[in-house]
């Protein structure tokens, strides 16, 4: 490539100056500083790109190097990839699937190994494959895996569970870092739980959260999600310890995806006023050095990994993607890709797959509710993946006996995908608002059983069966109509483009409000009812999850 001139951002020696990138091949071999040319055109600023510090890709419901294509045109250069949900579904196939997917783009994936697969043990939920320790010993020996995966279960860490602790153990002694997950988690808990090991948690939602997370040698990632929206909170970290601080979206959905990734929250914290080095160390830097990885800091010896934008404020804009010496992105031109990822690339490929459900009846989700019984209720809130827990004494019926002008409290179903004539699980939920139909995904943290919420059981039962017909994907049911998004790749992800995945969730969740749910993100809320790691109530394939206690309700 030709060499790079313009207005070069320093992270490093935190300044910005004129200059000249010399580039050989895939490398920076010198960094000159010189005078720019005024008459000449008006220079980009020349800039590390941006990290996501932990996502899972599968929630945009793209494969790895269609995910990428998307990343690359917001200033993503890399991404630290968890690929906790396909390998719920598929164990060691589902990583090395991801892996073999990422190496069809330029671009930085750097993957690890999931920790917790099922996410809780025991009879709590059922999910398709077990990564144990013995596969848990063997990826972290990889080279292409890079670090342990969201250790979500905490409590097997406060309480010393061999399995979990030999997981540890196995990413320590191959030198690589292990993820957390343990929300909710303050003082000596939260030092017993660093102590283990683990240094980074993205689960922190209040500042105090994340400021006891930082005291115990933690580093907080910040998280801006479709679902989870934690930055307002927790952006004052940036300012106090900016070396402790990195941005991700964790589950991010192809609608927003689309429109924007961490360059989104990068401008939203300089338009809060946080310095423009400080903000930079959390986007760019501190995820490179937390992981032991050289994706490019414009420094002599670095790959030729970088973006130009056409100035520093928060209003800049995105116009080119280098990596490895090569434009990957221009927003002026559609770039041929030279590294494969072609539609018919992956429309010839086998899609991996673990799907044996067969259809229900309206019999399968009979509950029977009188007056005197105390139901439990899952209270959820858009926004948030926390739910609260309303246990409330029945006086009626209360699908049909609400005090409100819609049926606020509706049937969830969660049905196991990986057995044949399974018994749907069946509770109750709030917050939805469904006023006439259904909506039902095969997209369920983390065990990606079918979940399915509506306003009458018969409208539940044609969108559940409409995933078991499709294999996988998400389906929304009117009165009148039909709409759905087949997700053939493990039940999680579409083989087409990832701007094609985009639309077609777009028109859907259309769909969903006209039925009456208001939710900026109603599958992926609807997604994390099933997750029994996180408070305060939950539903899987088996049980009603009281998840403060770990304990089962029904």
């Amino acid at each position: 490539m030709e060499n790079m001139k313009g207005h070069i951002v320093d992270v490093v020696r935190r300044e910005i100056f004129d200059g000249e990138l010399v580039i050989e091949g895939e490398k920076i071999v010198e960094v000159r500083r010189c005078k720019l040319p005024a008459n000449e055109k008006p220079w980009s600023y020349i800039m590390p790109g941006f990290i996501d510090g932990h996502v899972h890709i599968e929630s945009s419901m793209m494969v790895p190097h269609k995910f990428a294509r998307i990343a690359m045109s917001h200033g993503t250069i890399g991404v630290i990839a968890d690929p906790h949900e396909i390998g719920n579904v598929l164990g060691v196939e589902g990583v090395d699937y991801m892996i073999r997917s990422g190496q069809e783009t330029c671009f930085n994936f750097l993957f690890g190994a999931p920790s917790c697969v099922p996410a809780v043990g025991g009879d709590i939920e059922t999910c398709g494959k077990v990564i144990d320790v013995k596969d848990t010993e063997a990826l972290m020996a990889r080279e292409d895996i890079g670090f342990l995966g969201e250790m979500m279960n905490y409590p097997g860490v406060l309480g010393g569970d061999k399995d979990v602790m030999a997981k540890i153990q196995a990413a320590l002694r191959n030198g690589k870092p292990v993820d957390g997950h343990a929300p909710g988690l303050t003082g000596q808990q939260r030092d017993r739980y660093a102590a283990a090991g683990i240094t980074t948690d993205h689960e922190c939602s209040t500042l105090d959260e994340g400021r006891s997370c930082i005291k115990a040698g933690m580093k907080v990632i910040i998280r801006e999600g479709s679902a989870a929206k934690d930055y307002k909170l927790l952006s004052p970290l940036i300012k106090e310890s900016p070396n402790m601080v990195m941005f991700c979206t964790d589950d991010c959905h192809p609608d927003d995806f689309v429109r924007g990734h961490i360059n989104l929250i990068v401008k939203r914290a300089l338009a809060d006023g946080y310095s423009l080095w400080d903000v930079l160390q959390a986007a760019s830097v501190n995820a490179q050095k937390h992981y032991n990885q050289q994706w490019g800091l414009l420094q002599v010896g670095d790959p030729a990994t970088f973006i130009t934008v056409d100035n520093v404020t928060p209003h800049f804009r995105v116009e080119s993607t280098w990596i490895r010496g090569e434009e990957m992105f221009n927003y002026n031109s559609s770039l041929p890709s030279k590294h494969g990822g072609m539609d018919d690339y992956i429309l010839n490929m086998e899609f991996p797959n673990n799907f044996v459900a067969t259809p229900i009846t309206v019999a399968d989700i009979d509950i029977n509710l009188k007056p005197g019984d105390t139901v439990h209720i899952i209270h959820a809130s858009d926004g948030s993946l926390l739910t609260r827990h309303d246990a409330v004494e029945l006086t009626g019926n209360p699908l049909f006996d609400s005090h409100y002008p819609w049926t606020e409290v509706q049937k969830i179903v969660v049905y196991n995908r990986y057995v044949p004539n399974a018994k749907p699980v069946v509770g109750l939920v709030r917050g939805f608002d469904i006023k006439e139909g259904a909506i039902a995904g095969s997209v369920a943290h983390d065990c990606h059983n079918i979940v399915a919420i509506g306003s009458s059981d018969e409208y539940i039962v044609r969108a559940i069966n409409r995933i078991v017909e499709m294999r996988g994907g998400q389906v929304v049911v009117a009165p009148e109509e039909m709409m759905d998004i087949a997700l053939p790749i493990a039940g999680l992800m579409s083989p087409v483009s990832g701007h094609e995945v985009a639309f077609r969730t777009l028109c859907i969740q259309e769909k969903v409000r006209e039925i009456g749910c208001q939710m900026k993100s109603p599958f992926i809320t609807m997604a994390f009812m099933c997750l029994p790691v996180i408070p305060d109530i939950k539903i899987t394939d088996r049980h009603l999850m009281d998840t403060k206690t770990f304990s089962a309700i029904y």
